[in-house]
């Protein structure tokens, strides 16, 4: 692909004459290449790990994103979409898109280890016209000064001369990822301007979006984690503003709804839902970064400590508004049954990674309760990341007798059973609070559940 002309580039990619190669088959990796080979891509999958590699060959994924099985066992059916331990797969491929994991190390410091192995791996086997998209969530400056320079390395080639490279930052909500993956401009900052007008052809055929070109890696870098800030700064704005309206009794979401009216900046006032914390693998990581970065250019950053402090009080918070709303029906905590709905750390959602629910459920087990907990997204594996109670298998087990629903993720199973027949499974003045404002509260109370929400 690189180096020909944006006619040939164009010709090509409408048709579909482009292998794709997708390194890292983790969450996005995954939903990536289920869309483009759904889409009608040859697409290679690629990761270290033999059992994802099983799993997708035999059709399969343990991805729990709202229609992805689907698209992963049609593609692997159709013969659109394999995947491979092996690295050689790249040279068969125009177009590599690496997607690999960057955990924060003990000083909130970004681990780029796995990035710096994949690069290694993709530039053995890199050849001239490749293109080399990045969309790892990374500090400033890695694709140019970190990734590019092992590719170059180990390939003998040079980018933006005989290879393509490119950063393009994933900017996907779990449980909408398909949706907004085909939907949300991707952001484009590349080594020259052939690498970008390559990538924005590729994602305008292939996911029918528009690319937003910046100057450069860094910028396209500094993008992703300046979305990822404001996310979780404005939670906390939402978080805090639900504390004082449950101080002064009032529905935070209906001010928040409200207050959202206001034009400002050419677009409205955006404040975001309040909830009973904040989870995932990207915004509880990617302020530190943020912050991290600041002390490595020698500022005192607030924002992102700020934001991370507020959210991960929430936990805490839900517990204690547990405990309060069971003291004001004459109920000890130590008494009572609390049944857990969902553990996920977001809804709709089986990923358990970073997930506040665990900060409600450990006092929970230390409390002394008897404890029940549901989530029919989670696989029993990834809850052990959470509880070491087994799961219970169905809401109704889940809820007999119960003192307290605590909802810790709204999913759209536990709406789908009336309400009073759980109000008929439960204890007297059993409890119902909303750890993620999901529910309708009149309707909760027409039930017979004595409701609570965070900030309602």
């Amino acid at each position: 692909m690189f180096g020909r002309s944006d006619a040939e580039i164009d010709l090509l990619v409408r048709g579909m004459q482009s292998g794709i190669a997708v390194v890292g088959f983790g969450y996005i990796g995954t939903v990536i290449g289920a869309v483009l080979a759904d889409r009608g891509w040859p697409v290679t999958g690629i990761d270290v790990r033999q059992s994802v590699v099983d799993d997708i060959n035999l059709g399969r994924t343990a991805v729990a994103e709202p229609g992805l099985g689907e698209l992963v066992a049609n593609s692997v059916r159709i013969g659109r979409l394999r995947a491979t331990t092996d690295f050689g797969a790249v040279t068969d491929n125009d177009f590599v898109i690496v997607n690999v994991g960057t955990p924060l190390g003990p000083d909130y410091e970004p681990i780029v280890d796995d990035i710096k192995a994949a690069a290694r791996a993709v530039g053995e086997h890199l050849r001239p016209g490749h293109v080399v998209i990045l969309k790892s969530t990374v500090p400033p400056d890695t694709t140019e000064t970190l990734v590019r320079p092992i590719l170059e390395d180990a390939s003998g080639l040079r980018a933006g001369v005989d290879f393509g490279l490119a950063f393009c930052p994933e900017r996907l909500a779990e449980g909408q990822a398909i949706h907004e993956l085909t939907s949300i401009p991707v952001v484009v900052g590349a080594v020259d301007e052939r690498s970008a007008r390559a990538c924005a052809t590729l994602w305008r055929h292939a996911l029918g979006v528009d690319s937003v070109i910046v100057d450069d890696p860094r910028t396209a870098e500094m993008v992703k984690l300046a979305d990822n800030l404001w996310v979780d700064l404005n939670v906390a704005m939402a978080n805090e503003l639900a504390k004082v309206c449950d101080r002064l009794g009032m529905d935070a979401l209906q001010v928040i709804a409200a207050a959202n009216t206001m034009p400002k900046g050419g677009n409205p006032v955006n404040i975001l839902r309040p909830s009973m914390g904040v989870g995932g693998y990207c915004l509880t990581k990617d302020p530190w970064f943020v912050n991290h970065l600041g002390q490595t250019l020698g500022l005192e950053l607030s924002i992102p400590r700020t934001s991370r402090t507020v959210n991960d009080t929430m936990p805490g918070y839900t517990f204690g508004l547990l405990r309060q709303l069971l003291a004001d029906q004459g109920k000890a905590l130590q008494a009572s049954k609390i049944a857990v709905l969902g553990i996920a750390f977001k809804n709709n959602t089986g990923d358990c990674r970073l997930t506040p629910t665990k900060y409600v459920v450990t006092p929970l087990e230390e409390s002394g309760c008897e404890l029940a907990i549901h989530d029919p997204w989670v696989p029993e594996e990834e809850a052990l990341s959470v509880t070491d109670i087994p799961l219970t298998p169905d809401i109704e087990s889940a809820v007999k007798d119960a003192d307290a629903l605590v909802v810790l993720a709204g999913h759209k199973e536990f709406h789908q059973i009336p309400l009073t027949r759980l109000a008929d499974l439960t204890a007297a003045d059993c409890v119902f609070l909303d750890g993620r404002n999901s529910f309708d509260p009149p309707a909760v109370r027409a039930a017979g559940f004595i409701y609570k929400g965070i900030g309602r």
